[in-house]
């Protein structure tokens, strides 16, 4: 039936087309005029102290909801302060990964890698906040969110314990005296094997929200993020102490006996206290920015606490700028590039990775759905849970390809969506925006590769607990502590505790000395999933999970645990708007 056969009541109203005057008014309007660049926000909110004299404004800032027109300069604003929160976080890995921890690269590769995080981590973000939609089809890719994505820190475990391994069996190099060689080859095989293996994050996105959180409750995945934080944790106090290379070893003498070495700058022994106080310096600027700061001082208090630091250590002497004089002026992606290959024993604790990614994803987006005033059920919200993830399986095969490894969605900008009151994708746009040029020159990358050990320290420490309390935060707000789940924790957990505790107990259960390469792989990769924590501790928990039924005096038990819950509306009617949005913000920052 043509349109003008069909009744005029059921005939949807078309919007006029703009003219091309139309738009220039827009950008007129937008770019030239007080309202555009600048609008009626309470700018001073953003920056004013939370001191004890001063009095707090009773008036909440306006929310910026998803698709609202915002001023020009509060979405650059926002956006920087989004970059901020998350800069941290992008450029730990590769510093980790690439570091005396790691395959020992060259500075100028560690500072290649730090940009092209930054780059890479800007440009597929766009992918997650545009949403696009796969023709013809009900699937989307993307949430539409500020969902923006940075290296996943459950990926630092798996190949540094891969990086021990292939030093172990000859893959990679080793000195005579026994220090460890630069090996770019072990690097591109971590790229390698993630690229093959991002695939089933792309595989589970098409699996229905209920049945992945079913496999992958909070009981699996709240451990799970647990012990990856305690893990990460022992290589940032390392840090702290002087450093986590060859320095670090107990009985270090010759070039290592002072750390990072005895020809760098204000070099000190391993645990001095002059490197103690140098990190404590960091870890209290974030504590008193939490407690005295404004709120984009809040969401941005580790990147503080690590200017801090690095003021600190720059005027006593500890900085070597040798390395920032000699970076170039710009820099961009394959500018340095990695052979490469599949490493069998990393396939199994890479594919590990990834399903935690997609449950990870599925929390973040759900958490980032809720404070931007969006529905948490239903079919848009579905869809979005389903674009997030296969956003974050494409984006684990592209990044692979850009010479980074795998990269999630992050949840440190669900706080300061709270904080501010912004859920605008321009805002996030800008954080993309701000984060490439960061990439881009160079010189900024190779600072942050230059910052001393003790420093660097003193922000991973926090960094990384913050990862390991997420994990307790997920088990504490979605498992009952009946009989039945403290018995699966208990399982789960002494297995996990143990690998990460004595993490090479397992190195003379298999003693094959043949020439079936095959066969060695396999026992290879069967020792790094026993070695890898929280990769042994997601399986005994799934497994424990799908097979444990429920008992009699569990299901009695929950139930009267809800029924001694207070109820919600309650509380949320005893509290202001601004003190909830306050408090959910520090919840999930």
């Amino acid at each position: 039936m043509d349109e003008d056969q069909v009744p005029s009541q059921i005939v949807p109203e078309r919007a006029p087309r703009r003219t091309i005057g139309d738009r220039l008014n827009i950008v007129k309007k937008t770019f030239f005029t007080r309202e555009g660049l600048l609008g009626t926000y309470d700018y001073a909110f953003l920056f004013r102290p939370n001191l004890p004299f001063m009095k707090k404004s009773d008036k909440a800032p306006p929310f910026f909801g998803l698709n609202d027109r915002m001023p020009v300069v509060l979405a650059l604003l926002l956006g920087f302060q989004h970059a901020l929160a998350m800069l941290a976080g992008v450029v730990t890995p590769p510093i980790l990964l690439s570091g005396p921890s790691g395959v020992n690269l060259p500075a100028e590769m560690t500072q290649y890698l730090v940009s092209t995080a930054l780059i890479v981590s800007g440009a597929l973000s766009c992918i997650q906040i545009t949403r696009f939609h796969i023709y013809k089809t009900p699937y989307y890719i993307g949430t539409g969110l500020i969902s923006v994505v940075g290296i996943s820190f459950a990926i630092i475990p798996v190949a540094t314990g891969g990086f021990k391994q292939m030093y172990a069996n000859g893959f990679c190099p080793v000195a005579e005296d026994g220090t460890l060689l630069p090996c770019p080859d072990a690097y591109g095989a971590v790229l390698g094997t993630a690229a093959c293996c991002a695939l089933i994050e792309i595989l589970i996105s098409f699996m229905p929200p209920r049945i992945l959180l079913r496999i992958f409750p909070p009981i699996v995945t709240g451990p799970t993020v647990m012990l990856i934080g305690i893990h990460l944790i022992e290589s940032g106090f390392k840090n702290w102490a002087g450093g986590s290379g060859p320095c670090a070893n107990v009985g270090a003498s010759g070039f290592f006996a002072k750390c990072p070495n005895i020809n760098a700058p204000h070099a000190l022994p391993w645990g001095s206290a002059e490197y103690l106080g140098l990190g404590f310096s960091v870890f209290m600027a974030i504590i008193l920015c939490e407690r005295f700061g404004s709120p984009i001082m809040k969401s941005t208090s580790v990147v503080i606490g690590l200017l801090v630091g690095c003021i600190i250590a720059g005027a006593t002497g500890y900085f070597d700028r040798s390395s920032i004089d000699s970076a170039p002026a710009v820099s961009f992606v394959w500018v340095h590039t990695f052979k490469l290959s599949v490493y069998g024993p990393l396939v199994l604790p890479m594919l590990a990775v990834f399903i935690i990614c997609a449950t990870e994803a599925i929390g973040d987006i759900t958490a980032t759905c809720d404070v931007s005033r969006l529905e948490v059920t239903g079919k848009i919200y579905e869809s979005r849970i389903q674009g997030g993830v296969l956003a974050d399986g494409c984006i684990g095969v592209m990044a692979a390809l850009c010479t980074i490894t795998p990269m999630t969605t992050f949840a440190q900008n669900n706080g300061v969506i709270a904080l501010t009151r912004c859920a605008n994708r321009s805002a996030g746009y800008c954080c993309c925006f701000f984060l490439i040029i960061m990439g881009i020159f160079a010189k900024f990358a190779a600072s942050l590769v230059a910052i001393p050990a003790p420093v660097l320290g003193g922000m991973t420490t926090f960094l990384f607990c913050a990862v390991a309390v997420s994990g307790i935060s997920i088990i504490c707000r979605g498992v009952p502590f009946n009989r039945r789940n403290r018995f699966i924790l208990t399982a789960a957990l002494a297995l996990g505790y143990g690998a990460t505790l004595v993490p090479r107990y397992f190195d003379t259960v298999f003693t094959y000395k043949g020439d079936n390469k095959g066969l060695r792989g396999f026992m290879d990769a069967i020792v790094l999933i026993m070695e890898t924590g929280f990769a042994i501790t997601a399986a005994v928990a799934m497994i424990l999970n799908l097979t444990l039924d429920l008992e009699v005096d569990d299901v009695v038990e929950a139930e009267s645990e809800v029924l001694d819950q207070p109820s919600p509306v309650s509380n949320k009617g005893a509290e202001r708007e601004s003190d909830d949005i306050e408090a959910k913000g520090e919840k999930m920052a």
